[in-house]
């Protein structure tokens, strides 16, 4: 599939290989604030197993059919993994219903989101192989850092890359191969802390030292708020809040968290929210 960005939409992929670690909340964020700046956008769920995503869409039909609030919606596509026994096949299947989606749901987006499933699986591989901008969220600290490399535990010391960072080099080298495109690698640091720690710099440095080793930026994100998740069951995002419609009264938590979202669109070059 050829990728020029006078044809085709700008694809997002949301992954990490650690459950977790936000990608759904941050792909359904993205949509929004993509719907938000008056971009058409597309979604795509490789999860569709465990469906977060594909849940969080559905919770907003509900909430607009039960409320009567117009919300902007993409257009959504769940992937389930193909069933074929043999390997080869299957994972040929993967890829082609990837391209099938990514085709339909791209015609008309300028963007589209894929989130990823938690896990190495060919769906996910697929996924990564369109990507644009690549964002991997991951929380702020030494368990989450193992999806990036193998840390020495005393001298903070990087050992080795970690199978996902490998995968993504490969597909990095397989995308500049196939149309001579590259790959925006962007690590976004989740629910960090609001006060400076010992291991919050640790954290820090590791990954200014992975940065340049594995060639991504950073990026930082979202704090830990209560907010995301008692939005997810309305299938809402924090930019919608703005519509007093919601019936959802805005407090200084949902203000200071909205604008981590804008602050995180204007890191990734992306579109500003109207």
């Amino acid at each position: 599939m050829d990728q020029t960005k006078e044809e085709h939409p700008t694809v997002i992929v949301v992954g990490n290989e650690k459950g977790g670690s936000g990608k759904s909340t941050t792909s359904m964020h993205l949509i929004g604030a993509l719907l938000h700046a008056g971009k058409t956008v597309g979604s795509i769920d490789l999860d569709a197993r465990q469906a977060t995503l594909s849940r969080y869409i559905e919770n907003r039909r509900n909430f607009i059919r039960r409320t009567g609030v117009e919300l902007l919606m993409p257009r959504h596509r769940g992937i389930l993994p193909s069933e074929d026994v043999d390997r080869a096949n299957a994972k040929e299947r993967d890829a082609v219903a990837v391209a099938a989606a990514l085709e339909e749901i791209g015609a008309a987006a300028d963007f589209v989101v894929i989130d990823t499933p938690g896990s190495a699986s060919n769906l996910s591989w697929a996924g990564h192989a369109y990507a644009d901008i690549l964002i991997t969220p991951m929380n702020d600290s030494f368990v989450d850092l193992d999806v990036l490399a193998v840390v020495d535990p005393e001298a903070y010391r990087i050992l080795r890359p970690s199978q996902y960072a490998e995968m993504v080099w490969e597909i990095r080298k397989q995308r500049a191969m196939r149309d001579g495109g590259s790959i925006d690698w962007v690590v976004m640091r989740n629910r960090m802390g609001q006060l400076e720690s010992h291991n919050r710099k640790a954290v820090e440095t590791a990954l200014e030292t992975l940065s340049r080793r594995f060639g991504f930026r950073l990026a930082t994100a979202f704090s830990e708020r209560v907010i995301f998740r008692e939005l997810f069951l309305e299938g809402l995002t924090l930019l919608d809040l703005k519509d007093p419609d919601t019936g959802i009264k805005l407090s200084m938590s949902h203000v200071a968290a909205r604008q981590e979202v804008r602050t995180l669109m204007e890191s990734l070059g992306l579109p500003a929210v109207l």
